[in-house]
């Protein structure tokens, strides 16, 4: 099957076809690094991971260019307000959010750029720009000229009549229009500035974008992502200036991803996650309580298109779902080879990995897909049940790893010494139990049950015997 992708600027689903046979160039817009990431860039971040590892699993060569703004206006505010160095503390917020991807699990990119590390790039696109009469010099500013776009507005849908009337523009009288938009910025007191040939400065937010891309991708890309938050006026910025550089298209996709939203418990009323209302939740905050793979089932459960809730109700939730994934790899406890019961698990491993492209095929439906891992998992305990072990065991459990890899599910918690140093007694508990059960002593065996829930200590009965679980 072809890979049939939603592109935000057709407004609708695309089959997949790459400038190159077989290599995708993909550019990912990352964070603006001015403070402790939250699960939002999290959410943003594991998006465009499933859709890296099932392009990958689909035998394309991803190039995958992952920028971070560290130079900007929220930055320097911050800077100037902690009394720190604007360019050092980004850095450091950028290496933290690495460090916070790797325990995401999230495959690294294959570059990390940013923009005070692409000066060069960036003077030399606005350079160009100036000398083709799309952009103007005024007092130390470059301003992008609008006007000399006449496709200015594809991506958002709106023209540029409409959004002069209906959006609010900073106001400076030293732009053409108000729509025009800041290449390079004159520097200002307590500023980091840089040498351009028209003074000391910084430059503007969307060209960053445009020459890191460039730089690391080629004129023209096959993915362009981010959240839906930037279509207008980032994207459409970014359209507008590239296309006008080079005369070519800039992205043959642009894929975007929805907000993550918080759920109140209380009223049930959907709120911007914000730190006024208290309900922020940073990466650390989150894995600090959680698996990491509890939130990527979080990420995986909804359509990436869509907005996607959370408070902690729905972490525990996804927990539970955890759980129950990892039943799946409990080794086997019979050691049938043969017969019907190995003939429906196979079919069922079969069934379940056609369902899973299937789904992922579909705009990577990673909700379908999900479905199709639990299938598999229901087909995987209960052929444990009938005593099915051995290779046709085997061989289920891997299609389940597999596939589960492909969304990037790790699929290991941690044991704790502790734990590991309490399971003999456990197991002691549970033959105490067995026997107390076969002396049809039930309240006594009632209360040993009990007594391990309260501990945290699930029991499970099944034809092969117990099964636990902390």
């Amino acid at each position: 099957m072809i890979i049939q992708l939603y592109n935000s600027l057709s407004r609708r689903a695309e089959p997949l076809e790459t400038i190159e046979p077989n290599i995708v160039r993909m550019y990912v817009c990352g964070v603006t690094v001015y403070d402790d990431a939250h699960i939002g860039h999290a959410m943003s971040a594991i998006v465009f991971d499933v859709i890296r590892r099932y392009l990958e699993f689909r035998g394309y060569e991803v190039h995958h260019v992952v920028n971070f703004t560290d130079v900007d206006d929220k930055i320097i505010a911050r800077a100037n307000a902690t009394g720190r160095d604007p360019v050092l503390m980004a850095a450091q917020y950028a290496d933290e959010f690495l460090t916070q991807l790797q325990r995401l699990n999230v495959l690294p990119a294959s570059v990390y750029p940013r923009a005070t590390q692409t000066m060069g790039e960036i003077l030399e696109c606005t350079q160009r720009l100036i000398d083709a009469d799309h952009a103007y010099v005024a007092e130390g500013d470059v301003y992008f000229r609008v006007s000399s776009d006449a496709d200015y507005g594809k991506l958002s849908g709106r023209s540029l009549e409409e959004m002069l009337s209906g959006t609010r523009f900073e106001v400076d009288p030293r732009k053409e229009s108000p729509a025009d938009f800041a290449l390079w910025k004159a520097t200002k007191p307590d500023e980091p500035s840089w040498s351009s040939p028209w003074g000391q400065g910084r430059p503007g937010w969307h060209i960053e974008c445009s020459a890191m891309s460039m730089k690391h991708l080629g004129e023209q890309i096959d993915i362009h992502g981010g959240g839906n938050d930037l279509v207008f006026p980032h994207h459409e910025n970014e359209i507008a200036q590239s296309e006008c550089l080079t005369g070519k298209d800039f992205a043959r996709f642009w894929v975007h991803n929805g907000m993550l939203q918080y759920v109140n418990p209380d009223t049930r009323q959907v709120e911007k996650m914000s730190k006024s209302l208290g309900n922020v939740v940073t990466i650390d905050n989150f894995l600090n309580q959680y698996d990491a793979d509890v939130f990527r089932l979080i990420v995986l459960g909804s359509y990436y298109r869509s907005p996607l809730t959370y408070n902690a109700d729905i972490a525990a939730d996804n927990a539970r779902k955890l759980d129950r994934l990892l039943g799946a790899l409990l080794p086997a406890v019979g050691t049938t080879d043969a017969g019907p019961a190995t003939e429906i698990l196979a079919h069922a491993a079969a069934q379940s990995r056609e369902s899973f492209m299937a789904a992922m095929d579909s705009d990577f439906n990673s909700a379908g897909a999900l479905a199709a891992l639990f299938e598999l998992v229901r087909a995987i305990n209960v052929a444990r049940d009938a005593g099915v072990g051995g290779e046709p065991f085997t061989a289920a459990q891997t299609t389940f790893r597999d596939l589960a890899g492909v969304l990037g599910l790790r699929l290991s918690p941690q044991q704790s010494s502790k734990s590991q140093d309490v399971a003999p007694f456990i197991e002691l508990l549970i033959e105490l139990r067995a026997s107390l059960r076969k002396a049809k002593q039930f309240e006594l065996a009632d209360l040993v049950r009990k007594r391990l829930s309260d501990l945290g200590v699930t029991l499970e009965d099944g034809p092969q015997g117990t099964r636990y679980k902390l």
